[in-house]
């Protein structure tokens, strides 16, 4: 059974809707593919079939040389980013790929743009882009990465931490350390009793932050709902927030941690990015592994509809904690269409904001003989994504899942 919207959750949604329909939600993945790398294992054979997001996880998985690498996603802005990434990709140098979308400031962007990579768009991505490549310029310390409706939450973030300047020093403190040990030392006694206010533990529990982290009301609900804490008091969206941003800084290097530190310096270093922007990497992508990437606009059921090919690795995000919980029968045909159009062996991975998403037992699909829970028709691979849930860099999820389908 799922769960009704309350009339201030209808609103929300409504927001939420709007928002998602005219905007640019994510401008970098928030899925960490090195945990997904290790998940699928994918092969010169593999089809992948995967939801945009801001385009950079196909590029990586592409990186591993699959068959090909259908990138598809609802919201046509994320796609528009993708293309551009690999208009850049094939017409640009290294460093103005770097600049673009690693430093995110490029002061001659426009120019680029006009003449090397807007002829390589879609008429769609056009439209977008045209109105747009000055989130590239740099003006004034602007960066791309406070473009977006994520890079507005990093933005204020970033006028949050120039009003507290003992805090801003703290973090970038933290963001030198070299050690784990000094890196959670410095977060226990200097970051975090700056940071965690009352303030900001309101700001980042209203929902209009969570909308415009992408988070839809019905997951809101889930994340404050069902976080796994010992203080009750804690059970709550920020609850969970705090526990994830500690897990983070105290437990895993923050010095190979590009997620996070993206978004609190405006961008990525040489030495700390994604692996599409290294130089070896840019050079395999050029060598034909870029042209294996397909760039689609529609949902994941859609595609499995219309594309007769076979696909045999799925990479899933978390949409279907929202269809759980909003639209269980859609969620149910996705599921019917994917087992029917998986390749033999396939994999599937998945991000939830709960260790065990509960649709995955109140789905029901036709089986052999009849109607059975979801759980019951796949394996999933509860050792290994538990491993990797943990060594996740961008920590805000309560679990990864793998199942074999």
């Amino acid at each position: 059974m799922h769960q009704r919207l309350n009339p201030a959750e209808r609103l929300h949604q409504r927001v939420f809707d709007g928002l998602y329909g005219s905007s640019l939600l994510y401008n970098a993945c928030w899925e960490d593919p090195a945990c997904d790398r290790q998940a699928l294992r994918l092969g010169a054979d593999d089809e992948v079939l995967v939801i945009t997001s801001a385009g950079c996880n196909a590029l990586d998985y592409a990186l591993c040389g699959p068959r090909r690498v259908v990138a598809v996603d609802a919201n046509p802005r994320q796609g528009a980013l993708l293309e551009l990434k690999i208009a850049a990709i094939r017409a640009c140098a290294d460093d103005e790929v770097f600049a673009l979308f690693g430093a995110g400031r490029c002061p001659g962007a426009s120019e680029i743009y006009r003449r090397r990579l807007r002829a390589q768009l879609s008429p769609a991505a056009r439209r977008f882009w045209d109105g747009r490549i000055g989130w590239f310029a740099g003006r004034r310390g602007d960066s791309f990465y406070f473009h977006g409706l994520s890079g507005i939450v990093a933005r204020l973030f970033r006028i949050y931490l120039r009003s507290r300047p003992g805090l801003r020093a703290a973090v970038e403190r933290l963001l030198d350390s070299t050690t784990l040990d000094e890196q959670a030392a410095i977060y226990d006694a200097e970051v975090a009793p700056r940071l965690w206010t009352g303030f900001l533990s309101w700001a980042i529990s209203r929902q209009t932050t969570m909308s415009l982290l992408g988070v839809p009301p019905a997951q809101t609900r889930e994340v404050a709902a069902h976080h796994d804490a010992s203080d009750p008091s804690s059970r709550s969206v920020a609850g969970f927030i705090r526990a994830a941003i500690e897990r983070v800084f105290r437990l895993l290097p923050i010095q190979t941690n590009y997620f996070w530190t993206c978004y609190l310096r405006g961008g990525y270093t040489r030495d700390n990015c994604p692996e599409y922007l290294r130089p070896a990497n840019l050079a395999a992508l050029r060598s034909g592994l870029i042209d294996r990437i397909e760039v689609r606009t529609g949902t994941v059921a859609g595609i499995l509809a219309a594309d007769e090919r076979p696909f045999s690795r799925f990479v899933l995000l978390d949409h279907l904690d929202w269809m759980g919980a909003h639209r269980p029968l859609e969620l149910e045909q996705e599921w019917d269409l994917l087992l029917r159009r998986a390749a033999p062996e396939a994999i599937a991975i998945f991000r939830s904001a709960r260790a065990e998403p509960p649709w995955l037992s109140t789905a029901k699909l036709e089986g052999p003989g009849g109607r059975v829970r979801l759980d019951e028709r796949l394996r999933l691979d509860r050792d290994l994504a538990a491993r990797l849930h943990r060594q996740d860099r961008v920590g805000t999820y309560g679990g990864f899942h793998i199942a074999h389908v």
